[in-house]
């Protein structure tokens, strides 16, 4: 009866003083000086979990299971705030629309108090990407076709020196903290600038966070990431030409090849093709060759741009647009793309264009 009692007793107390669910979080938050936003949108990733409408004094909650820690933002506006939710956390945030983003209060979660520092140095990445983009658009209305691709070169290398800076910034703050927090940081790298430092990381952490999804994830995708690094053969795929003769990568051996991936109704793959014609042109006697594959689902445009191009190498394609084989294997999401292969094989570059595929052609085969 005593030992009973005591349990009452305990479970009694327990309830006064609260009780942490152990397989959930909570975020309690306030938004002051919304202005005219009225919702608040949780996501993991990409992925919208939830979206609430601000209650009184413009306060929300969010409650969802979780058996593992999770790599969460809050998106109010255009204001993005990340965080990390453990199973059993109550977290408080608070924010103001009217002060500088980075400007917040996250209170109950050590890890979201660890990852605000780089937080801050993500959302400056992002506000530097978006004045790029911005400007390029701004210059871009009255410039002519030549002046469009000079200036996508000078706003590319700009904002490429600002991802090699924040790519050692992440790799240093993984270095200094060996948890979720520094996997948040390589999470947000971006992998046509940080393939490698990615790699590396995903090797480092290959037994480790194993119940956690979202790394998981990672590691899977990072795996796929593998097979078309630098340095990596390039995936051999048999594909047919316009009088229709079967051909394969694998033929061209013994170069350094363009491997071009584009379309007759592409505009950037068009307006990129009088670089390539002057290249090709230029290196075919030095060992370097040039293979189109094309997206196209119809013979006759593709065999008319082809023409009208004067695109005078080797062209291949299955005419099935994005259901082509070539479209998974080289994991393509749009065009133009593009690999450069060296005469063993081997992947060398990735989506080079104008000045750029001019001054590696110039360095290699001089």
């Amino acid at each position: 009866m005593m030992k009973q009692a005591l349990l009452v007793v305990g479970c009694l107390f327990l309830f006064l003083i609260g009780c942490k669910n152990k397989d959930e979080f909570t975020i309690s938050g306030q938004i002051e000086n919304p202005g005219n936003i009225k919702v608040v949108s949780l996501y993991e990733g990409e992925r919208k979990l939830d979206s609430m409408f601000f209650g009184d004094n413009n306060a929300f909650q969010f409650k969802r299971p979780t058996s593992q820690a999770r790599l969460l933002s809050l998106r109010v506006g255009k204001n993005r705030y990340d965080l990390i939710a453990s199973p059993g956390e109550e977290i408080v945030f608070k924010a103001d629309l009217q002060k500088d983003v980075n400007d917040y209060l996250i209170e109950g979660s050590d890890l979201s108090s660890t990852i605000k520092t780089f937080s801050k140095m993500r959302n400056r990445r992002d506000a530097v990407r978006d004045s790029l983009q911005a400007d390029f658009a701004k210059k871009s209305i009255t410039a002519d076709v030549d002046e469009i691709e000079n200036l996508r070169s000078e706003y590319k290398q700009k904002f490429t020196e600002q991802l090699q800076y924040y790519t050692k910034a992440a790799v240093d703050f993984a270095e200094k903290h060996d948890d979720i927090a520094g996997f948040y940081a390589i999470s947000t790298l971006d992998p046509e600038i940080a393939e490698s430092e990615i790699i590396a990381y995903a090797d480092k952490i290959k037994d480790k966070f194993l119940d956690n999804g979202y790394v998981t994830q990672f590691k899977e995708e990072t795996n796929k990431l593998r097979t078309l690094a630098i340095g990596q053969p390039a995936p051999d795929f048999e594909s047919f030409t316009p009088n229709n003769k079967s051909i394969k990568l694998s033929d061209f051996k013994g170069k350094y090849v363009l491997l071009d991936f584009w379309a007759s109704w592409c505009m950037p793959c068009r307006q990129e093709n009088p670089n390539i014609v002057k290249l090709y042109h230029q290196y075919k006697g030095k060992g370097f060759d040039v293979f189109g594959v094309s997206l196209d689902d119809n013979p006759g445009p593709w065999m008319r741009a082809i023409a009208d191009d004067q695109l005078q190498w080797t062209h291949a394609s299955d005419l099935k647009a994005w259901g082509s084989t070539v479209v998974g294997l080289y994991r393509i999401t749009g065009i133009p793309a593009s690999y450069v292969l060296n005469p063993e094989g081997l992947i060398v570059a990735k989506n080079l264009r104008g000045k750029e595929l001019e001054d590696f052609l110039k360095k290699t085969l001089k």
